[in-house]
């Protein structure tokens, strides 16, 4: 059975998103579509405003796939996506 499950992370670019997703064993098959064993990653990005002054990027990941791989993917994808407040 397939599944989908999209999350977004701010503060990263959809450049470094790819980097990571190729990183955890996929191909970068076009400009925003990352495929693996099982499952395909496709990524968005846009700038959204945070408060009167700053604004951030946010990638959007859709991912689908079995649900067995999809599961821990995502999670080792958002640890590499976290960033820690300074």
């Amino acid at each position: 059975m397939t599944t989908r499950l999209e999350r977004s992370f701010r503060g990263i670019s959809e450049r470094l998103a790819i980097r990571y997703l190729t990183n955890l064993g996929g191909q970068h098959v076009d400009d925003d579509t990352v495929e693996g064993d099982d499952w395909t990653a496709t990524l968005s990005a846009e700038t959204v405003g945070i408060g009167p002054t700053l604004s951030l990027t946010e990638v959007t990941v859709v991912f689908e796939g079995d649900e067995d791989v999809l599961e821990p993917l995502v999670e080792r994808f958002a640890q590499k996506a976290m960033r820690a407040g300074g």
